[in-house]
């Protein structure tokens, strides 16, 4: 008699990170604040890409809004491929635009699996929203995993004001996790490399809580 094969264990596979950013390409981010938005970003996904876990997989995506709306600039992938396409700033300011996009690619299970960590969504802006954004964010802030998701943002410059700052503060959600601000545009880096601890450090640990985030800020 034939003795049965032994079956090979399974392997559980990495849960997905996903990330999204959205980048304010608008005109008045031409010239050393695009060219250093695109350096930081392309770095960050590097760093992602040479992140190796069991617990988890980081993917990435990043959704421009500028001239001719939101667009998808890069889809939610896996970092196996770390090509990065820089942006180009023209247009006006559609926040409005980017909320919405962002919000039916977090509720869409074929493009976030069910298995996946909350999502990180994070904000980059230089100034005021030039459509409608009130019901979008409403709409994130109110949408299964948008409302869990863990928002970020960062204003870029020294030209925003009161009300720009509270349109962040609304889109965080969270009053112990405040703006970050570059108001030069040589930090904004260092915002992207706290973006990068607080994710890695998600996807080493499988958790990260609003506490852990404090933690980094201080």
């Amino acid at each position: 008699m034939t003795e049965p094969a032994p079956q090979r264990p399974l392997v559980q596979q990495p849960r997905p990170l996903p990330v999204f950013i959205l980048a304010d390409v608008s005109g008045s981010m031409d010239g050393e604040k695009i060219k250093v938005l695109n350096e930081s970003i392309a770095t960050m996904l590097r760093t992602f890409a040479a992140e190796d876990s069991i617990r988890g997989e980081i993917w990435a995506s990043v959704i421009t809004f500028g001239l001719g709306g939101a667009t998808l600039h890069r889809p939610l992938s896996p970092m196996t491929d770390t090509g990065w396409q820089d942006m180009v700033a023209a247009g006006r300011t559609p926040l409005g635009a980017a909320l919405e996009l962002v919000t039916s690619l977090v509720e869409d299970e074929s493009v976030v699996p069910r298995r996946a960590f909350r999502p990180t969504i994070v904000l980059v802006s230089d100034g005021k929203p030039t459509d409608g954004w009130r019901e979008q964010l409403m709409r994130l802030l109110n949408s299964g995993r948008g409302s869990r998701s863990l928002r970020l943002a960062v204003s870029v410059g020294r030209d925003m004001d009161q009300d720009d700052f509270a349109i962040l503060e609304a889109f965080i959600g969270d009053p112990r996790i405040p703006v970050a601000r570059a108001d030069q545009v040589h930090e904004l880096p260092r915002f992207f490399d706290w973006v990068t601890a607080t994710v890695t450090t998600q996807v080493r640990s499988g958790r990260v809580n609003n506490d852990d985030l404090l933690d980094f800020m201080n």
